[in-house]
């Protein structure tokens, strides 16, 4: 899939998660298929903590939301805005547009123009630290970059010798760096994205011009990162879905090194009816099936509208999936043309995706009290459906529109992609 840049600039340049709990326990039928090099065929024992300096083993379980007394808790949304720390502040009024929610996950990228940017941007990561720390039901998700000049359309011949350099060790000082930045910052349980969409060709640490070299490199990220002390990261393998460049089960760095098996799943290409996306070779089947085989939550770090426009039933149709096979955490894009707060191309998918999300708030909430509240509290039953940017001009302070106020045409409120 061909994707926007990561790292946006502008007036737009923020970064926001806004995340929110669907109700319900983690479960796949582990035996589905039996696909690849699973371990066995029963679900293996909960992970636990590397002790301080081990790189052996997956890391720790805790980097997954937790409800008090540590349970943890499956199944947190959250949306990426943009790119920057400043927007950490306007996290509660999408949080107020889908119904008075408690914060979950947020959900940044690391640049990947330079190996100081990789090693954890000055400015960026203190301020989701701080935000993390906050509430200890909170979760962290960081995109890593693998390679720096990660988005500057280096060719197949200067990739392959990046990526032998990485796993002959070279780039491992970066990376260690990294690790103890977040440790220092006390966000040991980060969830670590590494190398996105590796099956692609959008990035410059795309797997397809060697892939034992790029799997030998994971590897030695992971082990360089779990090697800090205190650390406690979960390590995401998110490729795109379908096959992309190159079917991205040859990408798979193993079981050992990988923690969850995530998958970035946008509306595209033109055409294409939700059943080509659970159906399609390497597509949100396989996956479920894949990580079901190992043992391992599964997520979605990337998805949201594109291709098709304001495609009501991907929209109600991936939200069905997520639904039904609990992704340990999922984050909308949410900007045009991807999303439903931030866009207002969309207004259909928006309506379903406030809906659904705000009832499943409701229910969650009902039975954390005992109870079943009526849905009517929630914040979409009280406010139609209010893109940001029309809610800055004649929203009030609780996200809601101010009747008295006249909606922007169509002509004047559309935004941009920003591709």
């Amino acid at each position: 899939m061909t994707h926007r840049r990561r790292w946006l600039t502008g007036g737009c340049a923020v970064v926001a998660a806004a995340g929110l709990l669907f109700a319900g326990p983690y479960d796949l039928d582990r035996d589905r298929d039996g696909l690849g090099d699973a371990r066995s065929d029963a679900a293996p024992p909960p992970n636990t903590a590397n002790p301080p300096g081990g790189s052996s083993g997956p890391a720790a379980g805790p980097g997954a939301p937790r409800a008090g007394g540590g349970q943890q808790v499956p199944g947190a949304v959250g949306a990426f805005l943009a790119s920057g720390p400043e927007t950490i502040p306007r996290l509660g009024a999408m949080e107020r547009w889908l119904g008075d929610s408690g914060l979950r996950v947020g959900h940044t990228y690391l640049p990947g123009d330079l190996w100081s940017n990789i090693e954890g941007t000055p400015g960026l990561l203190e301020g989701w630290a701080r935000w993390r720390q906050e509430k200890q039901d909170r979760l962290f998700v960081l995109n890593v970059p693998m390679l720096e000049r990660n988005e500057e359309n280096v060719p197949d011949h200067e990739v392959r010798e990046l990526l032998r350099a990485g796993a002959d060790g070279q780039f491992d000082r970066h990376f260690t760096k990294l690790a103890r930045r977040l440790v220092d910052l006390g966000v040991p349980d980060t969830i670590v994205v590494l190398g996105w969409e590796m099956n692609g060709t959008t990035y410059t640490h795309r797997c397809g011009p060697d892939p034992d070299a790029w799997k030998a490199y994971w590897k030695r990220i992971v082990g360089a990162m779990r090697g800090v002390a205190g650390q406690d990261f979960r390590f995401d393998f998110a490729p795109n879905r379908g096959t992309d460049d190159i079917p991205w089960t040859k990408c798979y760095p193993g079981d050992h090194v990988v923690d969850i098996i995530g998958m970035d799943s946008y509306d595209q290409p033109p055409g294409d009816d939700f059943d080509d996306h659970i159906n399609q070779p390497y597509g949100l089947r396989h996956q479920v099936d894949f990580a079901a085989a190992r043992g391992k939550p599964i997520s979605y770090p990337e998805w949201g509208l594109f291709r098709n426009g304001d495609n009501d039933d991907y929209m109600r149709r991936m939200l069905d999936w997520m639904k039904e096979h609990r992704p340990l955490y999922q984050t909308i894009s949410d900007y045009c043309p991807h999303g439903v707060w931030q866009c207002s191309e969309n207004p259909r998918s928006a309506a379903i995706f406030r809906k659904e999300i705000a009832e499943r708030l409701v229910e969650h909430a009902g039975r954390e009290e005992g109870v079943r509240p009526d849905p009517s509290v929630s914040g979409a039953a009280r406010c139609p459906t209010l893109p940001l940017h029309e809610w800055a001009g004649r929203g009030d302070e609780q996200g809601c529109a101010r009747p008295e106020l006249p909606a922007e045409t169509p002509e004047g409120s559309r935004r941009e992609a920003s591709d």
